[in-house]
């Protein structure tokens, strides 16, 4: 089924250049400080502090290796007034690749999620450190707005004197609406996927592995330039129904529905992209699945525009009864839509689980992924379908371009895609 959105791509390569003007990487680092600063304010904070890698690139343009995710050892300040400051393990080299950061920049102080003990007093010492730079700021009296954190780092930021709230509210509410050089790299990283997507079609046939199609997607991105391969779901035939939420080492074989969303991170966006196949001619169940899928999505996206609410998007989907669920709760992820951009999920929040109590007004600049799932009725498996869009002054484009109007036949002689 075709969609009645436009589509959008990428205009711009993906390296910069001196002779194309690409990503504004400069403007892109100013804008947004500018609406995190402007979040700070709005929230009646003094400060952020965040530790969530996606908020302190967010903030500071700056990144280290994605193992530091889980080490929270990594962690910067965005005040109310003045320039950002950053605690980073690679301070001198921070000064040579991140020249915008000045001098505001230390080491940080952390126990590394508790690997170093209670007895070398590292919280005491990061709460301290914390509040000298608020200080600096002259912000320490006011509310310190805070992401994510271990607790005793909490307790010992309460011991020093400070306030500390819910921080996450603020970064969401700078992060939902996309600039321009945003939604240009979040198409970039959606042409790494179409990419993935055609490499993956032309791999499946019977004997491939679902874990092969995962190795597959990992080594396209990385070759195309990708940051990081957060996940790969690749789920074949009857595991597809329910869906599992990840991958096996299972055998591929003809008649198997292939759905798979290969997640890339490329300059700090990310991607969420599924798309279904079939091993051989599809049943007329898995056609019907796929229809419906299709169908499911399709009245989504003909709903978004500016002024129209998560609820409006949430009632273009059937009840999790129609599809085999006991409850919402259940089916919560399948009928469903999310913002993206540096993080996979972004506001809005969309499902029939929450919006109808919750709604929230869609804006235009929002960046969404768009996801149904249907199983075929036989038990064979399921369809699952995905779009990225943009949300414009007037409707909405699509920014994933791989096809996606019918169920696509490949893997056996005869196939519409078929590689021997």
């Amino acid at each position: 089924m075709k969609y009645n959105v436009k589509t959008a791509r990428s205009r711009w390569g993906t390296a910069a250049k001196d002779y194309e003007m690409g990503i504004d990487f400069h403007r892109l680092r100013q804008e947004r400080f500018q609406r995190a600063q402007a979040a700070v304010k709005a929230a009646g904070l003094g400060a952020i502090l965040c530790f969530d890698m996606d908020n302190i690139r967010y903030i500071t343009s700056t990144t280290i290796g994605e193992a530091f995710r889980d080490f929270l050892d990594h962690y910067c300040i965005c005040p109310r007034e003045g320039k950002p400051f950053l605690f980073d393990p690679a301070v001198p080299a921070k000064r040579i690749s991140s020249p915008w950061m000045e001098e505001r920049m230390e080491a940080p102080i952390t126990t590394l999620k508790g690997a170093l003990p209670p007895k070398t007093n590292l919280p005491q010492e990061f709460a301290r450190q914390i509040k000298r730079v608020l200080t600096d700021y002259g912000v320490e009296k006011e509310p310190l707005g805070l992401d994510i954190c271990e607790i005793p780092m909490l307790r010992a930021l309460e011991k020093e004197g400070i306030t500390v709230v819910d921080g996450t509210q603020a970064m969401l509410d700078a992060r939902q609406i996309k600039t321009a050089d945003e939604i240009e790299l979040l198409k970039q990283a959606c042409s790494l996927g179409d990419a993935v997507h055609d490499r993956c079609v032309r791999a499946i046939r019977p004997g491939v592995k679902e874990s092969d199609l995962v190795a597959i997607a990992n080594f396209e991105f990385f070759r195309l330039g990708a940051d990081r391969v957060p996940l790969i779901q690749a789920v074949t035939g009857p595991r597809g129904q329910p869906h599992p939420h990840n991958p096996s080492d299972r055998l591929i074989q003809p008649g198997d529905m292939v759905f798979y969303d290969p997640v890339v991170q490329f300059v700090g966006y990310k991607t969420c992209y599924y798309r279904t196949f079939i091993c051989g001619k599809p049943n007329k169940y898995q056609e019907e699945a796929y229809e419906t899928a299709s169908v499911w999505l399709s009245k989504a996206l003909d709903v978004f525009k500016p002024g129209v609410t998560t609820a409006d998007v949430a009632s273009a989907w059937p009840k999790a009864e129609v599809f085999g669920y006991n409850n919402e709760a259940e089916a919560f992820l399948l009928q469903y839509s999310h913002g993206i951009g540096l993080g996979s999920w972004e506001r809005p929040i969309i499902s029939r689980r929450f919006s109808f109590d919750h709604p929230q007004k869609i804006e235009e600049g929002m960046v969404l992924a768009v996801e149904t799932w249907c199983g075929a009725a036989d038990g064979s498996g399921a369809a699952r379908i995905e779009e990225m869009i943009v949300v414009t002054k007037d409707g909405c484009e699509l920014i994933t371009n791989y096809p996606s109007d019918h169920l696509i036949s490949c893997g056996i002689p005869g196939c519409e895609v078929f590689v021997g």
